[in-house]
């Protein structure tokens, strides 16, 4: 009689653990990367628009750095962008900041707090190891938005994870939060390591309703030369830049 109630448990555990393991592969995240459902890449419009963003990513010496020529650039030219900032560049820049976020060339957009890609399960991009659940996603979100509410008083809508790599799960708990997940259409200069050329490249080969996506922490690279070169020939085009606020209600989710 035990040897029969001892392999009734022993049966039921086993598939109680099979069940329990079918369950967390249900569960778990079907996609991974920059094109995710929910993420934003692009917009519609019936006008020659395109959306500028910048990222500062921080956390080192040279990712810190600021490209003030190339923003000079902007405003003297009155090119408006929206520039994704990370937590750890504010720390570093806390002036330079409060100069951005006071220009109404530009709008304060977050980047994240630790420049994470915003995972359910860890996963790395480009060798950067991700959020590993809700609770971590929730923060790498919201402890940036905390800080530059509590310098601009204005709470940021847009937000760009740190490799802009997701999975669809924690893209659907970032919109639950109230942001919205941006991503790009057009690489412009592949995390700053593109020489000027291929940056003028990239950019130039945007059209209408397309988000481009450069750097504006690295001075030493060829993304201010060749973004330079790229807007004043799509502006000889007819061209013109946007803000992502200014073309918030056409924006275009990935389903």
């Amino acid at each position: 009689m035990y040897k029969i109630k001892k392999q009734s448990s022993t049966l039921k555990f086993i598939y109680l653990f099979f069940m329990a393991s079918a369950l967390l592969a249900d569960s778990a995240p079907k996609q991974w990367g920059e094109s995710v459902t929910g993420v934003i890449k692009s917009f519609n419009t019936t006008k020659k628009e395109i959306a500028l963003t910048f990222d500062a990513c921080g956390g080192s010496v040279q990712s810190s750095q600021y490209d003030a020529q190339l923003i000079k650039f902007l405003s003297d030219n009155h090119i408006p962008a929206t520039l994704f900032i990370n937590l750890r560049w504010i720390d570093s820049n806390p002036k330079i900041f409060l100069e951005l976020a006071s220009s109404p060339n530009f709008e304060i957009a977050n980047h994240g707090s630790r420049h994470k890609p915003l995972s359910m399960n860890a996963k790395a991009a480009y060798g950067i190891i991700g959020t590993s659940s809700k609770a971590e996603i929730i923060e790498e979100i919201d402890e940036n938005s905390r800080k530059i509410f509590a310098l601009t008083g204005k709470k940021p809508t847009f937000f760009r994870a740190g490799t802009a790599h997701y999975d669809e799960q924690a893209v659907e708990i970032a919109l639950s939060s109230g942001v919205k997940v941006i991503g790009f259409s057009v690489l412009g200069d592949a995390g700053a390591s593109y020489d000027a050329l291929k940056v003028a490249q990239q950019i130039k080969s945007a059209h209408a309703g397309d988000i481009t996506i450069a750097h504006m922490n690295h001075p030493e690279s060829g993304t201010r030369e060749g973004f330079i070169e790229a807007i004043n020939a799509l502006r000889k085009e007819g061209f013109i830049f946007v803000r992502l606020s200014d073309i918030k209600d056409s924006l275009v989710r990935l389903p």
